[in-house]
């Protein structure tokens, strides 16, 4: 049988990963697929820095173009990162009738359904389980384990450097600016942590996993992103007295045909599994109507894990596309109109319930003038707590609401915010007590 000759463009971490398992597992390989899957070119910027990996067997080109002019070369691996020009680099791939596979989950996000309908177009095929949750099987796992099944609810902990962070301020009770420079020094946390900590990564991969899920086109724009910056060290002490924990979620959730997707801290029971998912780890949990909750466990980053899920679908590529045979699984696993279009529900219609913190005056009066603004916005107040000051400086008062409507609390707060004995903004975290649809029980 044919090899299965393959070109990787880019070798960072993942890239080095992949390398790593195609040349020194090669025999594997090969009793898992059928076939032999030979690492036969590499394309990247810098070649003369040393990985740990022998590429003696392998040609190496600064030109990701000596790749896609090869025609022995069957699949481009791209693992370049970024928009441009890793779109160019695909699309002129598939017009060459190349398989893709790539981890690239901002690429797939913002231009998946161009890619996924010029490969339909060409007959090839787009691997991408390495784009959410690295080791995790989940791109698999929606698109066939589940396809039966409509899934109704997807939370999500899918960013390796947010979760690192928010799980040492809890366990250390360490402030937020320390973990984040511990989680660069440790390689959890790039130089620049923009995307990670302000939500960017995790609506990429969100957009993706509704696609899976439900064959519906979100555009990440269009999620509700709110990062973990104004997260401290007080509001985690205080979740954990009220017995939650606070992850940055990825939420997706049907509702009388309408689309949730949203992303920000959340504050969750602690039983819940999601609670225990700590440092590095990712999980998602997902709740379908057949099959009830279901979650998925593991490490969502880092050179082997991730290298693994690369290579997992260069096997499926050796095993499905023959001479005579190719799998013809749509990327997303959904035939006939595709993809389909969905109202995506406004985050002020939300209705939830919330953790509130006000930084005010101690002053007698303070917590009914409070009380009252928010009792006038319909919001109703379930617990306070309300401790001493412990130095000079703003007293907290804290609150938890029943459900309320988004857009009555941030009108509420605006208010709350102008009174004289406010010292600080106010801060809120939506709280997440179950996954479930309510009407899981009934369908």
């Amino acid at each position: 049988m044919e090899a299965l000759q393959v070109g990787l463009a880019g070798l960072g971490t993942v890239g080095t990963g992949v390398a790593k398992i195609l040349l020194e597992e090669a025999a594997w390989l090969e009793r898992r697929s059928g076939r032999q899957v030979t690492l036969k070119r590499i394309a990247d910027l810098d070649l003369e820095r040393d990985r740990g990996v022998s590429l003696e067997k392998v040609e190496t080109s600064t030109r990701v173009e000596d790749i896609l002019e090869d025609p022995e070369i069957q699949v481009l691996i791209e693992l370049m990162g970024g928009i441009e020009p890793a779109r160019s680099f695909v699309l002129d791939a598939i017009a060459a009738k190349k398989h893709v596979v790539t981890a690239n989950k901002a690429l797939l996000a913002s231009h998946g359904t161009e890619l996924f309908r010029a490969a339909e177009a060409m007959g090839v095929q787009i691997g991408f389980e390495a784009a959410v949750a690295g080791g995790i099987p989940i791109v698999r796992s929606l698109r066939e384990g589940l396809a039966a099944d409509r899934i109704l609810s997807i939370a999500g902990i899918i960013n390796g450097t947010a979760n690192y962070i928010l799980s040492t301020m809890t366990e250390q009770g360490r402030e937020f600016p320390e973990c984040l420079k511990e989680a660069q020094e440790k390689g959890y946390a790039e130089a620049d942590p923009t995307l990670d900590i302000e939500g960017q990564d995790t609506a990429h991969k969100l957009a993706i996993l509704i696609g899976l899920a439900s064959g519906i086109k979100v555009h990440p724009d269009e999620i509700f992103t709110e990062g973990i910056q104004r997260m401290t060290g007080m509001d985690i002490r205080y979740a954990r007295e009220l017995g939650y924990r606070i992850k940055l979620l990825a939420l997706s959730k049907m509702l009388d045909g309408e689309l949730e997707a949203r992303v920000h801290p959340t504050m969750i029971p602690e039983s819940h599994l999601l609670a225990s998912v700590g440092h590095a780890f990712n999980a998602i949990y997902a709740t379908g109507r057949g099959t009830g909750p279901v979650m998925f466990y593991g490490k969502g980053a880092g050179m082997m894990p991730t290298g693994s899920a690369v290579v997992s679908d260069l096997v499926s590529l050796a095993r499905n596309v023959r001479p005579g045979k190719a799998d013809e699984l749509p990327a997303l696993g959904f035939y006939g109109q595709f993809p389909l279009d969905a109202r995506l529900r406004p985050m002020e219609e939300l209705v939830a319930k919330y953790y509130m913190r006000f930084p005010v005056v101690d002053r007698p009066g303070v917590l009914s003038n409070i009380s009252g603004i928010l009792g006038d916005h319909g919001i109703s107040i379930h617990s306070v707590i309300q401790k001493g000051r412990q130095q000079a400086g703003p007293v907290h008062i804290i609150m938890l609401t029943h459900e309320a409507r988004e857009r009555d609390v941030r009108q509420a707060l605006e208010v709350i915010d102008r009174l004289e004995v406010a010292l600080d903004k106010s801060l809120f975290i939506r709280i997440e007590d179950s996954f479930d649809p309510p009407d899981l029980e009934d369908t």
